[in-house]
């Protein structure tokens, strides 16, 4: 169950704290645009039973919306009949409804089973969203470097001294908080009352947008994005004057009068029984009901929230600000932000759909004729060396999707601790590492590794999509991360056993990662049949040339 509150806010009389909330609620094309938007916006327990308590004496008009509403005094109160059919050990949702948010789900419930705690505080910070660099300090406020995130980031935080964005709380835990079936009206308080009952309490803040619905900027925004989500329909011609326009979607209320050569660009609302002057020109605006806009008057990025608006303090405001109000755009249909840095092709293209169907006929095959030397080369690498036959390592594939990427193992035990007292003998540049005579490498798998016959197993991560025949070599989060169009183009593709840098690298000393970077986005930007018939050919006679020398 999913409870999103609306604070009060005492210190907001006649500014635009509560002021615009309480006009949100009190208009009803507003307030349904503002109700449904909420409960697909906060859409986050996997639960669509959600309830939104609103202070009382609120005077809220008859909405359509599926959002349940109840009023509160002091303390919001929490039903627990839908409880009782829940799973042990879900979770119970407190939303604050002054804030609408947009957060990875799959990331919030990772992060949330990870910690096991019974009451999570949580904060969506944009500056941990993917696609940015934030800036890392030390315990003393000095700059120790900056993050490239890739992906959105999830961190343990303070505990807030304010009601955070949401609180997670375990419903197995939820009558030791609330004993009298309520939720108390300051944060410090429930924190007071959860503390006194031994429950582990943690705060995380997670990448995502955030919008601040008691600022003009973030209730434009939070209404035109449902308005861009929803259908359009058709206005009533009694509404409209000669030479009056709607541009874009437009909601409009009920007994409306649109003078002559008016315009109207949406995204925009406009409510019941309001007057819009001749020539008038609003642009991505809400205007409340039973406003009458002044003729030749423009309303650009505003909320008009009744009657008695001060148009000249909107001339005035105009004239000296003219930049348009931009926030960031939410996915009301909480459908997963796609990274449009990789590239994209046809869904019926080579690249998209015939280079997959190669891949499983390839790997199969391979699969079948080395199905014999399969069980020798584990039985050998069991009898030389202790360990597991397969070693499993991490490595980003197709749009930086983890796998574990399979190869018969070839080090001893603890290679990779040993690799970082190693590092000051690498001998290529960049963050991969490559030694000629590498001495984690035990005898048996010098001759695997020589021959290649150790990554046999990666025709498995073919079979399964995670790999291809012929792409970038498969590479770790950390080497990934060095270079942004590099990574961008190379996770645009899945890896390959083999690639255009492995068959043309000439490992020039300190040109090694150019190299990797360069043919690497060269195979992305002319991929093609021809190229990977021309990689596959030229990797069997490497392959050949390197069986023959081990004779």
């Amino acid at each position: 169950m999913n409870l999103i509150i609306i604070h009060k806010n005492e210190n907001s009389a006649g500014s635009n704290g509560n002021d615009l909330l309480r006009f949100a609620l009190s208009s009803e094309l507003v307030g349904n645009v503002f109700l449904n938007g909420l409960n697909k916006n906060l859409f986050l327990n996997g639960d669509a039973d959600a309830v939104v308590a609103v202070p009382k004496g609120w005077r809220i008009e008859n909405h359509t919306a599926t959002l349940k509403m109840i009023p509160y005094t002091a303390k919001a109160p929490i039903h627990f009949e839908p409880l009782r059919k829940s799973k042990r050990n879900s979770w119970f949702v407190v939303s604050n409804g002054r804030f609408a948010t947009q957060i990875d789900s799959e990331l919030l419930h990772k992060t949330l089973a990870a910690i096991h705690a019974n009451i999570v505080a949580v904060n969506v910070e944009p500056e941990l969203l993917g696609g940015r660099e934030k800036v890392r300090l030390t315990a003393q406020g000095k700059v120790a470097g900056f993050q490239r995130l890739y992906s959105d980031l999830a961190e343990l935080a303070p505990l807030p001294t304010d009601w955070p964005h949401h609180i997670f709380i375990k419903t197995d835990v939820l009558e030791q908080v609330t004993p009298d079936r309520t939720l108390p009206q300051s944060f410090s308080a429930l924190l007071k009352r959860c503390r006194s009952d031994v429950l582990k309490l943690c705060a995380i803040n997670i990448g995502g947008i955030a919008l601040d619905l008691e600022t003009e900027e973030g209730l434009l925004g939070f209404c035109q994005a449902k308005i861009l989500n929803s259908k359009s329909e058709s206005p009533n011609s009694n509404m409209m004057s000669p030479g009056s326009r709607l541009i874009g979607k437009v909601m409009l209320g009920k007994n409306i009068h649109i003078g002559p050569k008016a315009i109207i660009v949406g995204p925009s609302i406009i409510g019941n029984n309001v007057k819009i002057g001749n020539s008038a020109v609003i642009n991505s605006s809400i205007i409340g009901p039973g406003v009458s806009v002044p003729q030749d008057q423009l309303v650009q990025n505003r909320v008009v929230k009744g009657p008695q608006y001060n148009w000249k303090n909107l001339n005035r405001v105009a004239s000296n600000n003219s930049k348009q109000i931009c926030c960031p755009q939410l996915d009301l249909n909480n459908q997963q932000r796609a990274n449009e840095t990789f590239r994209d092709w046809p869904r019926f293209s080579y690249d998209r759909c015939f280079k997959r169907i190669a891949d499983i006929v390839a790997a199969i095959t391979v699969l079948i004729l080395f199905a014999p030397v399969l069980p020798i080369v584990a039985l050998i690498i069991k009898l030389t060396s202790r360990g597991p036959v397969f070693f499993k390592d991490k490595r980003q594939g197709l749009h930086g999707k983890e796998f574990n990427c399979l190869k018969f193992r070839s080090m001893i035990l603890g290679a990779d601790e040993i690799q970082d007292k190693l590092r000051r003998l690498n001998e290529v540049d960049g963050d991969h590492y490559k030694m000629e005579d590498d001495p984690r490498v035990n005898a048996v798998g010098r001759f695997f590794r020589d021959t290649h016959i150790d990554e046999i197993p990666q025709f498995f991560n073919v079979l399964l999509g995670q790999m291809s025949v012929v792409g970038p070599r498969p590479s770790p989060e950390l080497e990934n991360t060095q270079c942004p169009s590099w990574r961008d183009a190379r996770l645009s593709v899945r890896p390959g056993i083999t690639g255009l840098w492995q068959v043309c690298r000439i490992r020039e000393p300190m040109k090694d990662f150019q190299e990797w970077i360069y043919y690497d986005t060269k195979y992305v930007r002319d991929l093609s049949l021809k190229m990977d018939l021309w990689i596959c050919w030229q990797t069997i006679k490497k392959l050949v040339g390197n069986f023959v020398k081990q004779f």
